[in-house]
C-alpha cells in the first residue's frame, strides 16, 4: 500500500482509506462481528487511515473502531467528524458543546487525543461567521486534537474553509461524477498544503456498474430513504444523479475500463492520479471489498489521453444531472 502525506500533518495515510459510515447502519444493517472483520482486512491490506463520524450509528461506528484498536493494538490515524448531532446542527456550535461532543468521541475510540477532527458539514453561513475556526483552533491548543479540518458538500464552502491557516484537510465529495475540484480547487489545496480527503469514490457504489435501475436497497440505508434528498443533501446519495440516470451513466464509462480491470478499480484510480488527493476513503461492508479496493494503489496511472475524454463526458453528460451545488 502507497502512502501520502495528509496535508501539513505531516502524517503518512494509506492512498486507499477505510470510510466507516456504513458500521452505522445507514448501507443496510451490518453486525459487529463483519464490520470488526472488515477492520481487520483493511490492516491487513495495509489500510491505515479510518474515517469516521460521531453521529454514524449515534456514535456506535466510533465504538467499533474504538474497540478493534484496544483489542489489537493497531493504531492508525482515524478521522472523526463533529457537527451533524441534533443539539448542534445547524446553529449550536459554542465551544462547550463542541468540546464535549469530542470527549465523548474520544472516550468512545479509547484515545486521548484525537489525531485529525473535521467539522462535519455545517451550515455554510456558519461557515462564512468563521468563529467555528476559533474553536476548532482552540481545541487544537488544548491538545484535545492534534489536527482540524473540515468536511464540506460544496466547492464554495471548500473555498471558505481554504482561507483558514490551521486547516490540514478538506474531505469532499470527488468522483468521476463530481470532478470540478480538480480545476476550482486542488491548485490552491496544494499551495496551501491542504490535504484532500476523497469520499464518495464510487458515488455510493453507482461506479461498481452492478447496479440497475431496478436495485433495491433496506429500509435503513439512505440509497433508499435518501435519495432524493429526503433527509440530507442529494448530493451525499448516489453524488446527486437519480438512479436509473446514474446506472446509464456509468454503463457508459465501461468502454473506458482496461481489459482486466472492473469498473471500481478504473474510478479508484481515477482519484488516486490527483497529486492533490491524500486518502481516499472507500466505504466497505465486506472484507473481500477492502482487499479490492487496495489493490488498486499498485495499478498504473491512466494516461493523460483517458483523463481528456473522461473530463470531456463529465462536462457533456454528467454534470447537467447532479441535483445540487458542486
Amino acid at each position: 500500500m502507497n502512502t501520502r502525506k495528509l496535508g501539513k500533518s505531516g502524517l503518512d495515510v494509506s492512498e486507499i482509506g477505510l470510510g466507516c459510515w456504513q458500521f452505522g447502519g445507514d448501507f443496510g444493517a451490518i453486525d459487529d462481528a463483519r464490520a470488526s472483520a472488515t477492520l481487520s482486512a483493511a490492516t491487513a491490506a495495509g489500510v491505515t487511515f479510518f474515517d469516521t463520524a460521531d453521529v454514524y450509528g449515534a456514535g456506535h461506528s466510533e465504538t467499533l473502531i474504538g474497540r478493534y484498536r484496544d483489542e489489537t493494538g493497531v493504531d492508525p490515524v482515524i478521522a472523526t467528524k463533529v457537527g451533524r448531532s441534533a443539539d448542534l446542527f445547524p446553529d449550536n456550535y459554542a465551544y462547550g458543546d463542541i468540546r464535549r461532543h469530542l470527549e465523548a468521541s474520544a472516550k468512545r475510540l479509547r484515545t486521548d487525543r484525537l489525531d485529525l477532527i473535521q467539522l462535519h458539514c455545517v451550515p455554510t453561513e456558519i461557515l462564512r461567521d468563521g468563529a467555528i475556526f476559533d474553536v476548532m483552533n482552540r481545541l487544537v491548543a488544548e491538545g484535545l486534537c492534534r489536527h482540524w479540518g473540515a468536511s464540506v458538500e460544496t466547492l464554495e464552502e471548500a473555498e471558505i474553509c481554504l482561507a483558514q491557516e490551521n486547516l490540514t484537510s478538506l474531505q469532499i465529495i470527488f468522483n468521476l461524477f463530481r470532478q470540478d475540484a480538480v480545476w476550482a480547487l486542488f491548485d490552491r489545496a496544494r499551495a496551501t498544503d491542504v490535504g484532500i480527503i476523497a469520499r464518495l469514490p464510487l458515488a455510493s457504489g453507482l461506479l461498481t456498474g452492478k447496479f440497475t435501475a431496478d436495485t433495491e436497497f433496506e429500509p435503513s440505508d439512505h440509497r433508499n430513504y435518501n435519495r432524493d434528498g429526503a433527509a440530507f443533501s442529494v448530493g451525499e446519495t448516489f453524488s446527486g444523479i437519480p438512479l436509473a440516470t446514474g446506472v446509464d451513466l456509468a454503463d457508459a464509462l465501461k468502454p473506458f475500463v482496461p481489459e482486466g480491470w472492473s469498473l471500481a478499480d478504473f474510478s479508484l484510480r481515477w482519484i488516486l492520479d490527483h497529486p492533490a488527493v491524500s486518502s481516499v476513503i472507500a466505504g466497505c461492508s465486506r472484507p473481500q471489498q477492502v482487499e479490492a479496493n487496495a489493490r488498486v494503489t499498485d495499478l498504473p496511472p491512466l494516461p493523460d489521453d483517458v483523463h481528456a475524454a473522461l473530463k470531456e463526458f463529465y462536462l457533456q453528460k454528467v454534470r447537467s444531472q447532479i441535483r445540487c451545488p458542486v
